[in-house]
């Protein structure tokens, strides 16, 4: 998190968060999961969440959680500086680890891309976050 926060700050100081929303990719990753591995594929999801955004300057967030009343319907919030940064982020190995190990554990998978439409409250939300 306080990567998180320290890169947020530089993103303000430089002036570039206006400049980030053309380059910034958003997506909603949609996952079903097989409900006999569920425990082990959120221990390693978790694993792999923290691994991209405490090594990865370009990984803003990948915050992953479920439906409230079906656990198997995951969802993963997935904020990267830029596509160079997303793509990056595919050949790291803690990524090409949870791919590798959670293959059969995955029912579905839907990647939906997605837009800001206010970007300028982005970096206020996240500071309203403690550790």
């Amino acid at each position: 998190m306080k990567y998180f926060l320290i890169l947020l700050v530089i993103l303000l100081l430089n002036g570039s968060v206006s400049a980030q929303k053309n380059s910034m990719m958003i997506r909603i990753s949609e996952i079903e999961i097989d409900s006999n591995y569920l425990e082990q594929y959120n221990k390693i999801l978790k694993e792999e969440s923290r691994a991209s955004v405490k090594l990865e300057p370009g990984v803003i967030s990948i915050y992953p959680m479920y439906q409230k009343d079906n656990p198997t319907q995951v969802r993963i919030l997935e904020i990267y500086a830029s596509r160079e940064a997303y793509e990056s982020h595919l050949k790291t190995q803690h990524f090409q680890e949870y791919k590798t190990t959670t293959l059969k554990m995955v029912k579905s998978l839907k990647l939906i891309d997605m837009e800001a439409i206010d970007m300028e409250t982005m970096p206020k939300i996240f500071r309203k976050l403690k550790d």
